[in-house]
């Protein structure tokens, strides 16, 4: 934790094959991808350097230097920008995150559309009753990473679980940066690290990927098989708090699955949206 610009440099050069970037292996090797001196040499920089990055005893190095190795390592683009972010300031953790009352109201208004707010750990925020209605995860205080890896009902329920999960753990990695020292971070890693097999697998896989929008394939227990597309939208003025909306294609058979379940859940009694309490 303390030291994740090395980390991070180790873990992708243990996937980087030597004849990838135009290495010829001769005999075994006794470490897995490059060796600490082969990416220094491709990176134009000295092996004692590249060394230090790796200890944690420079955690400064310049846009170029990160840049270069950036390119050796076979970095896309959203793992080039972790990369950098890196080696930038420690942001600090905000304060405890409120769902803004507008975007509640918003929600509330949607009686045909799923949807929540989280914060960047995945917390639950604020949720629709149709969102309610897809998961007993969503509600309000629930960590959905943690759900997802183990709550077995998650696992029943999602078709996707393997891809859901290492998406999951990517995005977390993704979106803390360089944020090491974050106490909710520390919090939840090691809980995850702890009491998930399959978390500490993907986490040591160091890979990072913004939170994006996907096909959600659901088996839900009471309108069966259900795909659902989401978007996840950053909420202005917070310090990374996201809106998920779920949507079924017009005219599909999702769509009216998902109106059956509307229908299923629906009172006399006006609905309104759950958030968390100040």
């Amino acid at each position: 934790m303390e030291n994740a610009l090395g980390d991070y440099l180790r873990a992708r050069r243990e996937q980087v094959r030597p004849e990838d970037v135009g290495i010829r292996s001769i005999g075994p090797r006794r470490v897995p991808g490059l060796r600490r001196e082969e990416v220094a040499m491709l990176a134009g920089i000295s092996s004692e350097y590249y060394l230090r990055l790796e200890q944690g005893r420079d955690r400064n190095p310049s846009a170029q230097v990160l840049d270069a190795l950036a390119d050796v390592l076979r970095l896309d683009a959203d793992a080039r920008n972790y990369l950098l972010g890196l080696s930038q300031p420690v942001r600090r953790r905000s304060q405890a995150e409120q769902a803004p009352e507008s975007i509640v109201e918003l929600m509330n208004g949607w009686p045909n559309n799923p949807a929540y707010v989280q914060n960047k750990y995945t917390d639950v925020l604020a949720v629709n009753p149709l969102c309610e209605a897809l998961s007993p995860n969503y509600r309000v205080g629930v960590n959905l990473l943690t759900a997802v890896l183990l709550d077995p009902r998650e696992r029943e329920l999602r078709r996707d679980w393997e891809d859901l999960s290492e998406e999951g753990v990517a995005a977390l990695r993704s979106e803390l940066g360089p944020n090491v020292d974050d106490p909710r971070l520390k919090e939840l890693v090691g809980e995850l690290s702890v009491r998930s097999e399959r978390f500490r697998q993907l986490w040591a896989r160091h890979e990072v990927r913004p939170r994006r929008g996907r096909l959600s394939r659901l088996t839900h227990p009471e309108v069966g098989e259900l795909d659902l597309r989401s978007d996840k939208l950053t909420i202005g003025a917070t310090d990374n708090v996201t809106l998920v909306v779920f949507h079924a294609v017009p005219g599909s058979r999702d769509e009216e699955s998902l109106a059956l379940l509307g229908s299923l859940i629906a009172a006399p009694r006006p609905t309104r949206v759950e958030q968390r309490p100040e």
